[in-house]
């Protein structure tokens, strides 16, 4: 019985220990060595989205707040943009996604009305840093065309497509009883319907007067006070928009044949002009020749000049393949802005918010497809503003991206000097004139870069570091920590078409392209900032390596190696069941082998291709400039008429002088100081006699010339034909998005930055079956069990689930290195995981991460009498072989992340201490070793839009949330995670999303944003002058509310649906993220009204000094004409 009680016992411990964690040991727990202490805890982390970058995706709207100096603009998916000055951004999203019709600010109040296609009117709060909706109108029987809201009105005019104009209260957000209905507007003058209200606005000079576009020509100056017509204009050509002069005595007209019509407004019966901007003279009083619609016009005043026109379209119809034009008309001189893009809207910056004075526009705004373009009025030849916002990210199509937050602290600065020289010239001198709200606060700051890879070749360095900015003038000095900027800049821009001939136009394109388009798009980028050695992969199977100098510099010859790739095996018999790949692993693998010979790019004498490079190298010298200078271009060649495959994994190491990459045929490493080829084999080669699958390579082909290089001890295998792969689409991605079936419907196959391939010969299935080299990772550490030093070496990743090491033996110092070849061995060592290996990386005993060994950046331009001297001392010392290297007792741990699971290997030992299934159902698409918090974990992101964290090295799950289902391959291609809690991801093909994972960052993040309202005073009221208060001539006012208040009667409830919105003053309240940020509020709410308190103060005191200077001055008339008769005055 005592030994069954013990029994128990240990059962009863085996079970505890297996079910308190999910990770679980695959060896006994008395080989992990020693126990790593972990400091992050699941209070450590929470998700959420930071701030968006780039061009809005789609725009379809657009307002400007002149007072607050803000831009919003709305787009076709809900989305609403708000633009203050550069570091303040906001994004707003309608739940139902929407189109933006229009949107209304209400100027100087904090306040944005949206209207949205499915006829829903929202009231937006922007005096919170997250604005949010206070209410929601829903239109049931009518659809929504156009909106008005005067200055300093509350009463918003709303126009539908059955001719009617609604009056909401926007301060309620409550629909009046006053509607003008389209018969009573147009009464008799029109046997027909007039069509939908396009355009709505008060007379600048009465605002008892309101002016009705209708589609059909027809144009009504309404009475609101009497409820009837007091005009009506009617012109044949159907109305795009109407703009007022500022006196209220005329208004002009835009026409869907390219004319302008100015009207009188006491003469309806015809125009007293009517203007063809891009048309011929109208003569003898014929119909002037049609042109294309003039879609907007905006009629400006200056007090000391002639008149500003502006309009867009209206070019005539003979002008086909013209740009989209802006014509601006000052006086009798024209002028014809060409833009890149179709014209948007376009808006014009004036110096008043008041429409019954003198405009004086000094800008023009205008938003184009793809584009955000501001105009300098003031200055001649109307020359552009430098735009400060990140809104050329789409400039080429986003392939790849990648994120490095805490770099070195000298490697912005050095970016920026050299791209500053890329700049363009000619931009206004005068500051960005959007200017509005102020920047938030914050106290931490460390170098950020984003660097994306385009379909054109070309790749952009972006600061998104947190800027800190000095402390604007008239703020608060109680405020606590800097204010801080979360932007976006450009700070560079790399174009690596350069090195290759181009073709003039397709005839001349050369026969070896594997894509029909976009041939030099970027795939993959890998880089070293502590050595700004800089290494990408593009879709044409090739790879370029660059090197950072400060120092312009002409090269003769750019050096280029070509790299022999083919290889085929027959079926393959599984292994042991659970070490068989998962389905998105792809179920039968088919290894193919790389080759590397120098080539003399013929064709057999048959025709077919053979060592034919897929792009032409320059052969002419080559000047670059300043910043990163081609050293090496390596080139994957046809074989035997057999198109190369793209690459699928990259890594680059500046202290080892090496770089390597893989596809599915196999693995390559070059020398890039010596430029040769080291490395050429085949994935089945790597495993040598070891291979679990037992492949066996079919008969060689005759035709195969040897191989230059491979593993020593390793005999050649032989070749035969394999087909290109079917879709450029970074081929990185290419297996390991094999979704499951359920996922598939979903993709949106037309998001695709690259263009398609030609053809092919094989099925998606066969491509799906090849062992591909997934993962890449240069380290110093335990090759063999037996070791007791650490050494250089490469461990690769398969598709498969298979971690293979080769040992890398260096020649030790640093002359020898230039003349002595690397020897590349195996090590024997190899280590399974189910699904595709997405990350490696090293821990040392401590649990930190160790990095990869890296040489100090150096300038390869120096002079040489310096050169020697500059790299004995920053070059940093390399363990070279097993024998001269130091005896370390300390344990490693490598961490390999998979599709499917994640594992933590001791070292030297390689016994599994940890192991966590990821995932069952779903696959991961990224995975990242990061180091947060001064400590380090595992972030991954699955296709089932899950985000997960796991401690290390125990693999304890920390984070789990449902983020972001994968709908499109630019997620999957774009998601990465990087040091400090962050992460991003290309979110719509023009704009990158950032997201933190850390609870501190989330915590600190409602303080860190900018506010988009600030406390303005409102300009004065332009002066009516003695003379027209005197006898009426200035403006009227309307007493609107007496009109649409609740004399108005009750409105029909049938017409519109009210809905309450999340964000009133109680949501508000609801949303702080904690006390800090509720005291940051108040204490904000109570500076605004005790400045507001303040004003009022001194205005009473001013008013009270008037009164009495007044009456003091009035008492002195007073007494000094007391005794004169009336004809002595």
């Amino acid at each position: 019985m005592w030994k069954f009680k013990e029994f128990r016992k240990v059962l009863d411990g085996l079970t505890a220990a297996s079910s308190s964690s999910s990770s679980s040991a695959s060896s006994q727990p008395g080989n992990r060595e020693v126990e790593i202490p972990e400091s992050l805890q699941s209070e450590h982390f929470q998700l959420c989205k930071t701030v968006r970058h780039g061009f809005p995706f789609e725009p379809s709207s657009m307002a400007f707040d002149p007072v607050q100096k803000i831009l919003a603009i709305g787009t076709n998916h809900g989305a609403v943009r708000l633009f203050g000055r550069p570091g303040v951004e906001c994004y707003c999203q309608h739940d139902s996604g929407s189109s933006v019709i229009q949107l209304q600010f209400l100027i100087n109040e904090g306040a944005l009305v949206s209207a949205l296609t499915d006829d829903t009117l929202h009231l937006w709060n922007l005096r919170q840093k997250r604005p949010a909706i206070l209410h929601s109108l829903k239109f049931s029987k009518e659809r929504i065309t156009f909106c008005h809201l005067p200055f300093q009105s509350k009463w918003l005019y709303v126009g539908t497509e059955r001719g009617n104009i609604h009056i909401i209260n926007v301060e309620m957000f409550t629909l009046s009883g006053y509607v003008i209905m389209w018969n009573k507007a147009i009464e008799l003058s029109s046997k027909s319907h007039p069509g939908p209200v396009v355009h709505i606005s008060d007379n600048p000079m009465d605002e008892g007067k309101l002016l009705i576009g209708y589609e059909s020509g027809t144009v009504v100056l309404w009475d609101l006070k009497s409820k009837r017509a007091d005009y009506r204009y009617t012109y044949d050509e159907a109305i795009h928009s109407v703009a007022w002069h500022h006196e209220g005595k005329q208004f002009i007209c835009s026409h869907s044949d390219g004319t302008l019509t100015i009207w009188n407004v006491r003469s309806p019966a015809k125009p007293i002009q009517t203007i063809v901007p891009h048309g011929k003279q109208i003569k003898d009083g014929k119909k002037p020749e049609p042109c294309k619609p003039i879609l907007k016009v905006e009629y400006k005043t200056t007090k000391n000049g002639e008149p500003f026109i502006i309009l867009s379209g209206g070019l005539a119809y003979d002008t086909a393949g013209r740009r989209p034009c802006l014509t601006v008309m000052h006086g009798k001189s024209t002028a014809v802005l060409e833009m890149d893009y179709q014209i948007v809207d376009f808006l014009t910056l004036c110096e008043t918010p008041y429409s019954n004075d003198f405009q004086e526009p000094y800008a023009v705004v205008v938003l184009l497809e793809q584009d955000l373009v501001v105009i300098d009025l003031a200055q001649n030849g109307y020359p552009i503003f430098e735009n400060p916002y990140p809104l050329s990210i789409h400039e080429s199509p986003v392939t790849c991206c990648e994120y490095f937050a805490d770099c070195p602290e000298d490697l912005i600065p050095a970016l920026y000097f050299v791209g500053n020289r890329q700049k363009r010239q000619g931009y206004s001198k005068k500051e960005w004139p959007i200017s509005g709200g102020n920047w938030g606060v914050g106290t931490q700051s460390y170098p950020e870069i984003i660097i994306t890879g385009h379909a054109d070749g070309s790749i952009k360095f972006w600061d998104a570091s947190a800027k800190i900015k000095d402390q604007p003038p008239g703020e608060p000095s109680q405020w606590t920590g800097n204010r801080v900027a979360i932007t976006l800049q450009m700070l560079y821009k790399l174009k690596t078409a350069k090195v290759f001939e181009k073709s003039r136009n397709k005839e001349d394109k050369p026969s070896t392209d594997i894509v029909d388009e976009d041939p030099y798009a970027i795939q993959m980028i890998s880089w070293c900032p502590e050595s700004r050695i800089l290494c990408v992969a593009g879709v044409s199977a090739h790879v370029i390596i660059y090197r950072f100098s400060k120092q312009d510099v002409t090269t003769d010859v750019i050096p280029m190696l070509e790299v022999r790739l083919l290889y085929e095996i027959n079926d393959l018999e599984s292994p042991d069941i659970e070490q068989v790949p998962t389905p998105s692993g792809g179920p039968n693998p088919q290894p193919i082998v790389l080759q590397s010979h120098p080539s003399t790019s013929s064709s057999s004498s048959d025709g077919i291709r053979d060592n034919v490079p897929c792009l032409r190298v320059k052969s002419t010298p080559l000047k670059q400039s300043a910043g990163y200078q081609a050293e090496l271009v390596i080139q994957l060649v046809w074989v035997s008429g057999e198109p190369p495959q793209q690459i699928t994994s990259l890594a680059v190491n500046s202290a080892y002088g090496l770089v390597v990459f893989g596809n599915c045929n196999g693995i390559a490493m070059v020398d890039y100081i010596q430029k040769t080829v080291l490395l050429n084999l085949g994935t089945i080669e790597l495993y040598g006699s070891n291979d679990p699958y037992q492949r066996q390579p079919r008969s060689p082909r005759k035709t195969r010339q040897p191989s230059g290089a491979g593993l020593c001890d390793i005999n050649e295998s032989p070749t035969a034909s394999e087909d290109r792969c079917k879709s450029p689409t970074s081929a990185k991605m290419s297996r390991k998005l094999s979704l499951p079936t359920e996922l598939k419907p979903e993709l949106d196959v037309r998001d695709n930055s690259f263009s398609r391939s030609r053809s092919s010969s094989v099925t998606s299935i066969d491509k799906e079956s090849r062992e591909a080299i997934s993962a890449l990772h240069f380290c110093e550490t335990f090759t063999r069990k037996p070791d007791t030093s650490t050494s250089p070496c490469l461990w690769v990743g398969t598709t498969l689930g298979t971690v293979l090491v080769i040992v890398l033996n260096l020649p030790p110092g640093r002359d020898q290195r230039l003349v002595q070849p690397v020897i590349v061995s195996p090590s024997g060592t190899i280590l399974r995981l189910k699904g595709a290996i997405l990350r490696m990386a090293f821990l040392d005993s401590l649990g930190a991460i160790i990095p990869p060994a890296n040489e100090a950046w150096r300038e390869p331009n120096a002079p040489e009498d310096k050169d020697d001297k500059e790299r004995l001392k920053k070059r940093r010392p390399v363990s070279v072989s097993p024998s001269s290297s130091q005896e370390i007792s300390e344990n490693q741990y490598a961490v390999i992340c998979s599709e499917k699971q994640a594992k933590v290997i001791s070292l030297p030992s390689q016994n599994c201490i940890y192991k966590h299934n990821i995932t069952e159902t779903s696959f991961v698409l990224r995975g990242d070793i990061v180091s947060m918090s001064n400590s380090t974990c595992l972030a991954c992101f699955c296709a089932n839009g899950h985000i997960m964290t796991f401690s290390l090295p125990s693999l304890r799950p920390l984070l789990d949330v449902n983020y972001l289902p994968l709908t499109n391959m630019r997620i999957a291609r774009t998601f990465c995670f990087t040091n400090n809690g962050q992460a991003l991801y290309l979110v719509s093909p023009t704009e990158i999303q950032r997201i933190t994972y850390s609870q501190e960052t989330c915590e600190n993040l409602q303080e860190m944003l900018g506010e988009m309202f600030t406390p303005v005073e409102t300009p004065e009221a332009p002066n009516r002058g003695f003379f027209k208060g005197l006898f009426g001539g200035g403006a009227q006012s309307l007493d609107r509310e007496d009109l649409f208040g609740e004399t108005s009667g009750r409105p029909r409830p049938t017409v519109v649906t009210h809905i309450p919105g999340p964000g009133g003053m109680e949501g508000v309240k609801g949303a702080a993220t904690g006390v800090g940020a509720e005291l940051t509020r108040a204490r904000w709410a109570l500076d605004e009204r005790g400045q507001k308190l303040g004003e009022l103060e001194d205005r009473t005191a001013a008013m009270l000094a008037s009164a009495d200077s007044f009456s003091k001055h009035a008492h002195e008339m007073m007494t000094k004409c007391k005794e004169k008769k009336w004809y002595q005055f």
